[in-house]
């Protein structure tokens, strides 16, 4: 079970991040009116809520990665405001795997556990960090990343803040080998045969149930 202090500063994290965000210029248009309301809705406070979030708590050590997003898809009352927040949740040498955000960088805040992150720049340089809980990691636009919880016996929490209240989201592994594209183009772009790009793709699809 989460402790107390890590349940209530799950609140304090989530105040932080998305002050933080509102400071910053975004990806997102400027909107003329104070918000944006959907066809045919009535606002009122509830609104301005979302409650989505309250299935997160306690935090408790999960079994697989988990992410639950908090972006203007979920959220309507998000469209134009320019941020949007994730819950991410590793559990014990659990990976999110190389992915990008092309609409908005990513500021993580780390409140539990420990994560290996990286990023490369668009000259090919890698950076990495070795995060401790309280530590914080910005992910620069566009710019391709991961996180990996390398405890073998300990969970990972962290909360990210995004500029954009729809940031997207481009995998790696799942752009290059679910989608589709030519084996052979695949395996020339790697300098690697068709065989081990067939060896790739076989190891994306889910299991048979």
């Amino acid at each position: 079970m989460a402790s107390p202090v890590l349940k209530q500063g799950f609140f304090v994290v989530l105040v932080l991040t998305l002050s933080v965000f509102q400071m910053v210029s975004a990806s997102d248009p400027d909107i003329l009116t104070d918000f944006v309301v959907p066809q045919n809705v009535t606002p009122d406070g509830n609104f301005f809520t979302f409650t989505g979030l309250r299935a997160v708590l306690p935090l408790d050590a999960p079994s697989a990665f988990k992410l639950t997003k908090v972006s203007q898809a979920e959220f309507p009352a998000l469209d134009g405001q320019s941020v949007s927040i994730a819950v991410l949740e590793y559990s014990a040498l659990s990976l999110n795997p190389l992915h990008t955000h092309p609409r908005a960088s990513e500021l993580l805040f780390l409140i539990h556990g420990s994560l290996e992150v990286g990023l490369v720049d668009t000259t090919g340089k890698l950076f990495t960090q070795t995060l401790q809980a309280g530590d914080m990691f910005i992910f620069p636009k566009g710019l391709v990343h991961y996180q990996y919880n390398a405890n073998a016996t300990d969970y990972a929490v962290a909360i990210s803040a995004f500029g954009s209240a729809n940031a997207g989201t481009v995998s790696l592994p799942t752009t290059l080998f679910s989608t589709n594209i030519n084996s052979r183009v695949l395996a020339k772009s790697f300098k690697t045969t068709v065989p081990t790009i067939h060896t790739l793709k076989r190891g994306l699809k889910p299991p048979m149930a």
